[in-house]
């Protein structure tokens, strides 16, 4: 039947590790262990929930709803008012108080005063540059372009002068200076640099082998062996006990859950058949008779009776208007006289059961 099964329907199980005496010998115990201890945990979070979801929708709730509406009462409402029927008046008032006052002087002064002052200044200011414009194309710049061509001259002159001096400086510097101390480097302090820069790798490349294989002789192999022969198993024996308490705790949470949803349907079991069946039972075979016979023998005919005292009443209120209103009319009448009917206007409609037709002479422009 194996044979027969296609590789889709086959069932892929995960590839399991073997796993060694140690976690078959520490499974057991933990998980027991883990379990007498989560049991009144698991239980004591439950009824934690429940009391806190009690809570949540009886008084927490409720709570936050009336605290909710007595700080808007206390604090938005006054601020709300305060703003719209005080402080939005008095701000539409100091504006309107500040444009007569301020604004419009202040626009007034603007166009009828500083705007005059301002075009005279202006005017005048034109008029003085004006006259400083023609200063400078009259006197300044003719004055300036001589004095410019003669600095020209003067700076061709030093220029030359400049430029012969300084070729004599350079040769002499290169003759004098660069010449013999290329040389120096070139034969002198190269050689003997490169001599000190092999001296100095050559020591310092024994020293550090020395430092190296002391280095690792003294601190690199013992750690090695400590990590290798120590820490390494203590840590894997460490694993597989916290690998085995995290699956106890989720195993035993689980197994507590169950435990504690068991213990939690008997209570609830238990305060249904001590309480509420009880209530039940008396509200049923006793207080829905008794409540029945009140409602037939007391609420009923004092319905009635309310019912036929509200119609008579309506019926009292009614007529007593009534006769208000004819007194009224009376009274009217006998000051002011009877009132102007209103004149009859003749419709021309036919009257009879006639009806209006193209071609008969009861349409209303052939009836007259």
């Amino acid at each position: 039947m194996e044979f027969e099964k296609t590789p889709e329907n086959r069932a892929v199980r995960p590839r399991e590790e073997p796993e060694g005496c140690l976690v078959v010998a520490l499974r057991i115990p933990l998980r027991i262990v883990v379990f007498v201890l989560v049991v009144p945990v698991r239980m004591a979070w439950d009824a934690l929930v429940v009391a806190g979801r009690f809570l949540t929708g009886t008084v927490l709730r409720p709570l936050g709803r009336a605290l909710l509406w007595i700080g808007r009462a206390v604090l938005v409402w006054p601020f709300v008012a305060l703003w719209r029927y005080l402080v939005v008046p008095v701000a539409k008032a100091l504006g309107w108080l500040g444009h007569v006052l301020v604004v419009v002087p202040l626009g007034w002064l603007y166009r009828y005063v500083l705007t005059p002052v301002g075009h005279g200044i202006a005017w005048v200011v034109r008029g003085i540059g004006a006259g400083l414009e023609w200063l400078y194309a009259r006197v300044l710049a003719p004055v300036g372009h001589g004095i410019a061509w003669l600095l020209k001259g003067i700076g061709i002159v030093l220029a030359a002068v400049g430029a012969g001096t300084y070729t004599a400086v350079a040769w002499l510097v290169r003759y004098l200076l660069v010449v013999p101390a290329k040389w120096l480097y070139e034969w002198v302090l190269a050689p003997v640099g490169r001599a000190l820069a092999w001296l100095v790798s050559a020591v310092v490349t024994g020293i550090g082998a020395v430092l190296y294989w002391t280095a690792r002789v003294l601190l690199v192999l013992p750690a090695l062996a400590l990590w290798r022969w120590v820490l390494v198993p203590v840590g894997r024996v460490l694993a597989v006990v916290a690998r085995e308490i995290g699956e106890a705790l989720g195993h035993a949470w689980r197994v507590a859950g169950r435990v504690s949803l068991a213990v939690g349907r008997f209570l609830g079991t238990l305060f249904r058949w001590m309480f509420v069946e009880p209530v039940r039972w008396v509200y049923r075979t006793v207080l829905t008779p008794v409540g029945h016979v009140v409602r037939d023998v007391v609420l009923r005919p004092a319905a009635e009776a309310a019912r036929a005292v509200g119609q008579a009443t309506r019926q009292a209120l009614a007529s007593a208007r009534e006769t208000v209103r004819q007194a009224r009319a009376d009274v009217r009448r006998m000051l002011f006289g009877e009132p102007r009917r209103p004149e009859e206007v003749a419709r021309r409609e036919p009257t009879g059961r006639e009806t209006r037709t193209l071609g008969s002479s009861t349409t209303a422009l052939m009836k007259d």
